[in-house]
Formats: structure tokens, sequence, C-alpha cells
């Protein structure tokens, strides 16, 4: 296991295990809190402006760090979007792509390589076929995104980009983990204090686990998502098949996502045997690393599976999941978009 995948591990057992914080990383957290705080003071202050693109701006982000669930999200709210007349575009910062890290706003298409763009903006761009660019400066990749023909922006990330303007916040809590030990980085997963959660505009929970969160959310508007998959897609473009088709049968499965177990979860509640092969958030497949000496199938993520397609695997399939609400909170929460975009 690579160094770096070690550290995680280490990291995410201290975080949502019983394993306590060193003293280094809680006082490192308390440096990192005063940071934060300083900064966000200075922008409620207006010492330092935020910037917009002419455009309404929709946050999809989280307070922790790794995988709540934003990605289907913000397909749920594009789609959402399209049925009220807009074209709404994606912005995003491209984690583990190169543009994410240097040089000018990048446009995402299907020609673009995940190594360039990040798996996510890729995903993104084939699923919704949407202008979607990422750029590690995100008020100027939202101005590109104006520029490809948007009329409404969704942001996936960017809660704490507080230089980027925005109309509403929508924040995703895995509702399984939760806030974790309730630290700020590194002694736990908090990208900011549990107060800023009385700023936001909704809270979504991923999954049907009960959470318990600080009295700062509690008069923020909760809805409850739940994501669902049924229907596998070979790897090759070869074919598809119904998850249930599995049932009752062993396999392979890796995901390279913030939460490994919540793809494996879902396997196991279709009734396949797992066989877990959990990686590190964006971790860069190789084939050998996928070759598990059997003739059993192998699953994984549609974000995974951006970045595998060229590794000519055999037996492969990759499982889209989809967000989904109760009707009643589906009708509020597209009532509370339609509000915050048609001012």
């Amino acid at each position: 296991m690579a160094a770096r995948e070690r550290a995680q591990r280490w990291l995410q057992n201290i975080w949502y295990g019983a394993e306590a914080a060193p003293l280094m990383l809680r006082a490192l957290a308390r440096v990192y809190g005063t940071v934060t705080r300083a900064r966000t003071a200075a922008y409620r202050a207006r010492v330092l402006r935020s910037h917009g693109s002419g455009r309404p701006l929709i946050v999809v982000g989280n307070l922790t760090v790794g995988g709540s669930g934003k990605t289907p999200l913000v397909i749920w709210v594009c789609e959402q979007l399209r049925a009220l007349g807009m074209r709404p575009g994606v912005v995003l910062r491209g984690y583990g792509g190169s543009a994410g890290r240097a040089g000018p706003p990048r446009r995402v298409d299907g020609s673009c390589d995940a190594s360039v763009v990040g798996d996510e903006a890729l995903l993104l761009s084939q699923r919704l076929s949407l202008p979607v660019v990422v750029g590690h400066d995100r008020v100027a990749a939202a101005r590109e995104v104006a520029r490809a023909g948007a009329d409404v922006i969704v942001a996936d990330d960017g809660l704490q980009h507080l230089r980027l303007a925005r109309d509403i916040e929508l924040v995703v809590i895995d509702a399984t983990r939760g806030l974790g030990n309730g630290r700020l980085l590194p002694a736990g997963p908090l990208r900011e204090s549990v107060s800023r959660l009385a700023r936001v505009h909704a809270l979504v929970l991923n999954g049907a686990a009960e959470v318990a969160l600080p009295a700062a959310a509690d008069r923020v508007p909760r809805f409850r998502m739940q994501l669902t998959g049924g229907e596998l897609f070979a790897l090759d473009g070869a074919g598809c098949a119904p998850l249930a088709s599995l049932a009752g049968q062993r396999v392979h499965a890796v995901a390279g996502i913030g939460h490994p177990e919540r793809f494996f979860g879902l396997l196991g509640a279709a009734g396949l045997v797992v066989i877990q092969h959990p990686f590190a958030d964006h971790h860069v497949f190789r084939r050998e690393e996928l070759a598990f000496g059997d003739s059993l199938p192998l699953l994984m993520t549609e974000k995974d599976a951006v970045k595998c397609r060229s590794l000519g695997l055999q037996a492969a399939w990759y499982l889209p999941v989809s967000a989904g609400f109760p009707e009643v909170q589906a009708v509020r929460l597209r009532e509370m978009l339609r509000a915050a975009v048609m001012r």
C-alpha cells in the first residue's frame, strides 16, 4: 500500500473511529482554526471580496473532507434546472488533474483525460452533456462556464471558496459517518467549524441513518437523499445488465472514492457477495492492481470507470448511481432552487 493511502487510512481511523487524535494534530487543528476564522471574518467584513460571474450560482459543498455524495447531488440539481428551462453549467476544481493545480480554466469534453481534468469533471461532462469547466481559480472558471453558454452555474464543492460569490449553498452530509469526531483538520475531518452550518440554506443528508447534528443546524431545512443504482454497464461499452442479475454471485468490487463502504454496501444490499477492494479517493489505477487471478466479475463506481476504460479489463462493469428524494422534499428543494436562480 502506498504511503499516501496508509496515511489516509490512519487519519480515517482517527476522524471516524475510536483512535484519539495525537497532540500534534490537535495543535495543528488550533492553528488551522485560527486561520480559517480570520479568513471568514475578512470576507464577512468585506476586507476580502467575493466575485461573481454574472450568473446565479449554486454551491453544492460539504463541511468535511472526503466523499459525502456531492457529485450525484450536482447531477440532480442540474437536471432540475434543465426542467425549469435553464441551461446549467458546472464548475469545479478538478481534483486529481493537472488543470486543477495551475494554468487557465479548462473546458471538459469527451476528448479530455482524467489525469488532466480530474475524474469527477469527466464523469459530470459525460453524464450531463453540459458546459463543465475546471480550474484552480474558480472565479475565472465560473466566468468561462458563463461564456460557454450557461445561464446558471453549479459549483461542485466550493463551500469554503469564499472568493466565489454564490446565491444558495447546499451542504451534503454523509448520514452514516456524520461529522466524525467533530474536530477541525487535521485532527478531524472538518474543514471549518460546525457553526458554519447555521449560515447555509439547506442540509442534504445522504443515507437513511440518523445523524447527530449541532444546534447550529437546528433551523436549517433538511432533506434526505438516497443514492440508487440498478443497471450495470460494461466498461468496454459492449452492453448493460441489471445489477440484480448478479445476486448471489461473488464479485470483486473496487472503489477509489471518499467512502468506499457506501459502494460496497449498495452492492451487498442487492444480494451480491462482495470481495472488497478499497482504494484512496481519486486513485489512479494500474491494470495489475485489478488483476485478481480469477474470472469473477469486476465491478467499480462510475467515477473509477472514467479512469479505467483504457486498461483493457475483461468482465468489468460500472454502476452509475442517481440521487433521489421523497417527493414532498424534492418539490420543496426544487422550489428553493427556482427561487434562488430566478430572482
